[in-house]
């Protein structure tokens, strides 16, 4: 009988012991959830508007074989047009499929042209190609725009943009309805640019984006695109084919397309200062000139396009402020150490009266009016703000959740 009356009384602290560690692991599954629903909540809302701090380009080639020999020079034309437009070579993502400079069919070694005058060489000095030859496929261009890169990638070949971004995305190279050919090996789908791009606002990647795509029925690549700030243009509708512009007889093929071509021809006419807007540039499109009818979406831009410069996309966004004169420097090498104390003290007691004196005049106090579990809060989302790979803090919660399930399961049934 004592036996039984231990066994009974075992049980009974057995079955409590079970209920408080029930409640403890619901309350740890519930921290876990609560977390990481916070933490991805903070990174995906939207918040006040962001302030364009930056551009960014990605220039992107996929076609080899030199009778595409044109498709390396469009490519190579918007990349010295943005960089003379003010982009910095660190913010452009060169892909180029193949190297038509050093192909043995080159009458010109190292050297590609996009007119048959030969006056310009595209590929002269300063160009620094990130991606090559058979490193740019599609896996590799899906990776720069999502960011989700191996640790091996150096900076250089990585696309930094954050939430204040512009980006220009130029591809050029042989499509079809809704597909981009790369390497002439695979394809690029509509839905894979319209996925990467989604992935990309998700992630806070940009602020605006100008997609421009010269390729056959170009205008088919964007029929999937839902993101919001995003402006695309495309040389061909559905249906169209893409053309060339003219041959060179010395090098033997077509050295440039229409609608680069024309692209080109109105930004020769700028510079980094110029305020033409995009609205100039999407009419100067001639469709007897293009011999395709150029197409531009605008539907997910909420912005006027008369009011939106082309050099917020092909330029730069720095503020210069012009000076007839150079400026003139005169340190003073006998500054005494005691006047520079002064002159902080001072200005720390300017301070000190200017904050009291907005004090007094609004009636504030020094008094934290927040309770407690509001600054733990405060605390817990200024924590989250320092967590930049929000995924992983997300898929560690999840991970958490699956054993305290299982433990629960075990525990209540």
């Amino acid at each position: 009988m004592m036996s039984r009356g231990l066994n009974l009384m075992g049980l009974k602290i057995f079955g409590k012991l079970r209920s408080k560690i029930a409640v403890l692991l619901f309350s740890l599954l519930g921290f876990s959830l609560f977390t990481s629903s916070m933490a991805y909540s903070h990174h995906t809302s939207p918040t006040e508007p962001t302030i364009h701090t930056n551009n960014w380009a990605v220039l992107v080639c996929t076609s080899r074989f030199w009778f595409n020999y044109r498709h390396m020079a469009n490519t190579l034309s918007l990349y010295r047009t943005v960089k003379r437009l003010g982009i910095p070579d660190e913010r452009i993502i060169l892909m180029l499929a193949d190297d038509m400079a050093c192909n043995a069919r080159n009458k010109y070694p190292a050297q590609v042209f996009n007119n048959e005058n030969h006056r310009l060489n595209l590929y002269g000095d300063n160009v620094e190609v990130d991606y090559r030859g058979y490193e740019v496929t599609v896996e590799n261009f899906l990776r720069v725009l999502t960011g989700r890169h191996a640790f091996s990638v150096p900076r250089s070949k990585r696309l930094l943009s954050d939430e204040g971004s512009h980006i220009l995305l130029y591809m050029t190279g042989h499509g079809g309805d809704e597909f981009l050919k790369f390497q002439d090996s695979e394809e690029l789908q509509s839905h894979d640019l319209a996925d990467a791009v989604k992935q990309m606002k998700e992630k806070r990647r940009f602020k605006e984006l100008l997609i421009m795509v010269d390729t056959c029925q170009a205008a088919t690549l964007f029929n999937q695109l839902h993101s919001p700030g995003v402006l695309a243009i495309g040389s061909s509708m559905k249906g169209e084919n893409s053309y060339s512009h003219h041959l060179d007889s010395d090098v033997g093929v077509s050295v440039v397309d229409r609608f680069t071509f024309y692209t080109l021809a109105f930004f020769e006419r700028l510079n980094m200062y110029d305020n033409a807007s995009l609205t100039s540039l999407f009419t100067s499109y001639d469709p007897n000139t293009l011999m395709s009818t150029a197409y531009y979406r605008t539907d997910l831009y909420n912005r006027c396009l008369e009011e939106v410069p082309v050099t917020n996309f092909f330029g730069s966004v720095m503020e210069a402020v012009h000076t007839d004169s150079a400026y003139k420097v005169h340190p003073n090498k006998n500054t005494d150490k005691g006047d520079n104390v002064i002159h902080l003290e001072n200005a720390l007691n300017r301070d000190r009266t200017r904050s009291l004196v907005e004090d007094q005049s609004n009636g504030t106090t020094k008094e934290d009016p927040q309770c407690p579990f509001t600054k733990m809060l405060d605390t817990f989302h200024k924590k989250l703000e320092r967590i930049e790979d929000v995924d992983c803090l997300v898929n560690l919660s999840l991970a958490l959740m699956l054993p305290l399930l299982a433990v629960l399961s075990w525990m209540l049934y």
